[in-house]
């Protein structure tokens, strides 16, 4: 079907996933990656943990309530919970709108400069689309990842490529009836200023929505999951969490046309608080902004949670994923209080962070 059959429900699922005070939950680890987070609790990564898991996640008691939707992996949005239902129903009987993942990775860009990659997936992604479309999924995402570095990262070419790989897969699934989070992560590797990133994120961010202006996206009917504009990770001056929400909103109102529903933004490695903190910091900032500005976060949402249910505990499991969704949801609102909800202080940061 033509992009003009869906375009009403591609307006009505991102106005649902811009819901005020809400973000996503971002539950689509690769089996790799999950099985990283089940070593450092001791749990052995199977099919069964993995489903065990993912239930747990799926049932606790008012999610909806700060999360308008969740992105899964493959094998959740097919994988039955344990007493025979899907694990798709169980996120929709909480009011959640079901997501996936549909990029399959980064790989060395030609041409690039040493470390530059691009986003493999698009082909067969109309297919794929198709297909998880007729399973229930309403969105997908796609991360293309950008580096800045004292030699030239990002190099043009690696910031074209991925601009127009991320276009060509937001077109390719509206045409099949999914949102697209277009997600051109600048990773927080290096010791550059905030200044330094700001003026990359703008030289991004134009040509990404140059290259969907050119690809015909219809942009009511997308969402941005972008970096904060925050200096490289060892950058010995550390903005605030109000000097970050400037540069951030500021960059953002350059670039982002005010249609877009809403940008969600990446953790990036900030620890379950930061993450909260700069959040509300950019919504207390945002008086007059044309879009929700809401989360899709993964390792700042489920840090605690995994820890606290170690395998065993779904009650414990449940209180730690419910206290990150409240925090994070009045931090959409700009109106979180520190430390007024329980986390991990763990940081979270990982150089050159693939999953």
């Amino acid at each position: 079907m033509a992009l003009e059959a869906f375009r009403e429900e591609l307006a009505s699922t991102a106005a649902a996933l811009a819901a005020p005070g809400t973000g996503l939950l971002a539950a689509d680890e690769s089996t790799g990656t999950i099985g990283k987070r089940f070593a450092a609790i001791g749990v052995e990564n199977t099919e069964e943990h993995r489903q065990a898991y993912r239930t747990l996640l799926a049932t606790a008691p008012g999610l909806g309530d700060a999360i308008s939707g969740v992105i899964l992996y493959e094998e959740t949005l097919f994988q039955d919970a344990p007493d025979g239902g899907s694990i798709l129903d169980l996120f929709k009987a909480q009011g959640l709108v079901p997501g996936i993942k549909v990029d399959q990775g980064v790989e060395p860009l030609p041409g690039g400069l040493s470390g530059e990659s691009w986003c493999t997936g698009l082909k067969g992604l109309q297919q794929r689309a198709a297909r998880y479309y007729e399973r229930g999924a309403r969105f997908a995402k796609w991360r293309a990842v950008l580096r800045i570095t004292a030699d030239g990262c990002p190099s043009e070419l690696c910031v074209r490529e991925n601009a127009w790989g991320l276009a060509r897969y937001a077109r390719t699934v509206q045409e099949e009836g999914l949102v697209p989070i277009v997600e051109p992560e600048i990773l927080m590797d290096g010791d550059h200023d905030i200044e330094t990133t700001a003026a990359v994120q703008e030289w991004v961010l134009r040509l990404v929505y140059e290259a969907l202006a050119i690809n015909g996206v219809f942009l009511e009917g997308s969402l941005l999951k972008p970096s904060m504009t925050l200096p490289g990770m060892g950058c010995a001056q550390a903005p605030s969490p109000e000097q970050a929400a400037a540069y951030t909103l500021r960059t953002l109102e350059r670039t982002v046309p005010a249609c877009v529903p809403a940008i969600l933004f990446l953790s990036g490695g900030l620890s379950e608080e930061e993450a909260s903190l700069y959040l509300n910091a950019i919504n207390a900032a945002a008086d007059r902004a044309p879009w929700h500005l809401g989360f899709s976060y993964g390792r700042a949402m489920q840090q605690s949670c995994l820890k606290h249910w170690a395998g065993v505990d779904i009650k414990a499991g449940h209180a730690a994923l419910l206290a990150r969704a409240r925090a994070n949801g009045e931090a959409a609102r700009g109106i979180y209080d520190v430390g007024s909800q329980p986390s991990d202080g763990t940081s979270l940061y990982v150089a050159n962070y693939n999953y």
